[in-house]
């Protein structure tokens, strides 16, 4: 049995991939990229279920570890001689992307290898009519270019094999805070040779638990700062040593169990079904509790398993499943108070924060949760902007020159955690003392004309806050306010002014948090940390499923 990456963990590889860096150039040593595929693969035996031959897909590419695109022309030829009799090839899903096939070879042009790898072909492989159960052939590629040397790759192909196949359970996508539901896990083995130890693994996202622990499960643990906000997942991996025979049907003794955390709201989880050495490597952090309790498999009638179609792809061996929790997260700006006189500089931080209950991420889309629309006062100019803050016109339309704008746009994430603040460093000049000027702060979702209130925020009062420069009675910030990351409020020295910066900031009236000044500094929450999931979480899961995939070891064929 193959092992194929899930559209997230693809998506992830296409993501990093993008990540362009410059030519290697012409002096440097002749780099070495190594080919990929998978150690092996198995074919559905002729002619299949419903008399219909089953493809199998098997993808090929190639790595590039140099931290450098290569420029080159490069030819990739994978002989297909030994497949003549065993099976019939076509282009996959993919299609030709600059390929030819013939009936001894494939013949691919590349123009470029992207850091960290590409994509060359992928073959749909089918059993021909005449092959035998059992039957094993290598199937290779290798590479060649002017300046470039290529280790070679082989997969290797066997009519038969193990299936195993995990059931989809009947989950509920509606939950409520705290509430619980059973996980079921039913397998069974569609194929032609038995498979000799399973492992599970569940991943679930940040508001979704997995309540029972056992001793035959490892389990990750997020002890960095700001987790696991900045990963999203959670993954746990449960290890069986029973023998699958072909039409056996197994589930667990005890059925696990999922919890919605507080702060649970648009949640995912996957669950997926490996041979026991198969499963994607991790680079989290895994632990083994030791509660005397080992989660069992139990055979049961294969009647009663109703699963879904059994062949020999891996893509029967995963599922992924939406929660939508009953929940809220509610942001809040926060307002800002400066002083200054006509020719003075200013530091300010413009931002909100999300007091909860639950975190907001947009797994899939990857798309920002929020964003802050900054107006600035009259009388002031921006000269420093940070990232993540692009100037528009006063109507919010597209602007050329980021500095000196009439106001600004700041992103977030994809993720923003509960409690957590974000803040925007920006540097004014005050051109102009125009008393009581005024701006805004808004937190919101994109709109074409305006900032808009999420629906699920609960509280469409507090996500506007004022931004004012000399005001009249602007007094002193108070000596707290959120910490970055977790949102707790932490101690700060009292605000003063210096002689070496003269303007002040302060706490002006209205909703959000006040502002700390620090001689011209204005801050209203701790920078934000970098969120690296959806997107980042995936992409990284994607670069560590695609590694994994072809490091399947040979002696298992």
């Amino acid at each position: 049995m193959r092992k194929r990456t899930s559209l997230l963990a693809a998506v992830g590889l296409v993501a990093v991939g993008l990540a362009a860096t410059p030519a290697t150039p012409a002096h440097a040593a002749d780099p070495v990229f190594t080919l990929d595929s998978p150690a092996e693969t198995g074919l559905r035996p002729h002619p299949g279920q419903g008399g219909e031959p089953q493809k199998t897909t098997v993808g090929f590419g190639v790595g590039n570890d140099t931290g450098n695109v290569f420029g080159g022309q490069s030819t990739f030829t994978i002989d297909l001689r030994p497949l003549k009799g065993v099976a019939d090839v076509a282009f996959g899903e993919w299609g030709a992307n600059g390929c030819t096939l013939e009936a001894a070879k494939v013949t691919c042009k590349a123009w470029s290898i992207w850091t960290h790898g590409s994509q060359v072909v992928s073959l749909d492989l089918t059993a021909a009519k005449d092959s035998r159960i059992g039957t094993v052939v290598d199937l290779t590629m290798t590479g060649s270019a002017a300046g470039a040397t290529f280790e070679p790759t082989t997969t290797k192909v066997k009519v038969g094999g193990p299936d195993l196949v995990l059931e989809e359970a009947p989950l509920k996508r509606e939950m409520v805070p705290g509430q619980r539901q059973a996980l079921p896990i039913v397998l069974s083995n569609g194929g032609t040779e038995p498979a000799r130890g399973v492992a599970l693994q569940v991943d679930t996202t940040h508001g979704i638990d997995l309540v029972e622990k056992y001793d035959n499960c490892s389990y990750s643990v997020s002890d960095g700062s700001g987790r696991p906000w900045n990963t999203g997942w959670s993954t746990t991996i449960c290890t069986f040593a029973d023998e699958i025979e072909p039409g056996a049907v197994y589930e667990t003794a005890e059925p696990l169990t999922l919890k919605a955390s507080p702060h649970a709201f648009f949640d995912t989880m996957t669950y997926a079904l490996y041979e026991n050495g198969d499963q994607p490597r991790t680079t989290e952090k895994l632990t083994k509790p030791a509660t005397g309790r080992k989660l069992a498999l139990k055979e049961r009638s294969a009647r009663a398993a109703a699963l879904r179609s059994a062949d020999l792809d891996p893509w029967n061996n995963q599922h992924e499943f939406d929660f939508t929790v009953k929940n809220s997260a509610d942001l809040v700006a926060h307002a800002v108070s400066l002083k200054g006189r006509a020719g003075e500089s200013v530091k300010a931080e413009f931002g909100f924060q999300n007091n909860g209950p639950a975190w907001v991420a947009n797994l899939r889309s990857g798309e920002d949760v929020a964003r802050t629309d900054i107006v600035v006062p009259a009388g002031a100019k921006v000269t420093k902007v940070p990232a993540r803050c692009r100037g528009v016109g006063a109507d919010g339309e597209y602007r050329e020159e980021n500095l000196g704008a009439p106001r600004y746009h700041c992103s977030t994430t994809h993720v923003i955690g509960e409690k957590q603040a974000f803040a925007y460093p920006f540097e004014l000049k005050i051109e102009k003392v125009v008393e009581g000027a005024t701006g805004s702060i808004t937190v919101g979702q994109w709109g074409p004309e305006e900032t808009t209130i999420q629906d699920w925020d609960p509280d469409k009062t507090n996500n506007r806050a004022v931004f004012v420069i000399n005001g009249k009675g602007a007094g002193t910030a108070p000596a707290t306010r959120p910490s970055a990351g977790t949102g707790a409020p932490g101690p700060d020295a009292a605000a003063s002014a210096s002689a070496s910066a003269p303007a002040s900031a302060a706490a002006a009236p209205g909703s959000g948090n006040g502002a700390k000044a620090t001689g011209g500094l204005a801050s209203t929450g701790g920078t934000a940390l970098p969120v690296a999931i959806g997107g980042g979480a995936l992409v990284a899961a994607g670069g560590a499923l695609y590694a994994a995939s072809r490091r399947r070891a040979a002696a298992r064929a």
